[in-house]
């Protein structure tokens, strides 16, 4: 099983591909893709970097356990849970321009 990940590029924040076609915050609303999915995973990640808007577009392997989804890899553990360095704070995605594609500001 797989989801979608990316920075979103003006906050830097981690983002996650949510089953309503967005991008979220929370790694437990992404959308999981099982392997008859991947084509639909591709054309999300396609999108995604056409957009200008979100950078570092990656597919990461989880495990669904229960209500959680985990990160198999530590990396992706790590940024589910935000900065480890106490003097900076979770950046919060513009979400709405995750979700509407239409233009990059600058």
């Amino acid at each position: 099983m797989q989801i979608l990940t990316a920075n979103e590029l003006i906050s830097g924040a981690t983002v996650y591909f949510l089953a309503d076609g967005g991008w979220g915050e929370d790694i437990n609303s992404a959308r999981v893709f099982s392997e008859k999915n991947i084509p639909e995973m591709e054309q999300a990640i396609e999108r995604a970097q056409a957009s200008g808007v979100l950078i570092s577009v990656e597919s990461e392997t989880v495990r669904v356990e229960g209500s959680r989804v985990v990160a198999t890899r530590l990396r992706e553990r790590i940024r589910a849970r935000g900065p480890t360095a106490p003097r900076h704070r979770r950046q919060k995605p513009d979400i709405h321009h995750a979700v509407e594609f239409t233009h990059v500001s600058l």
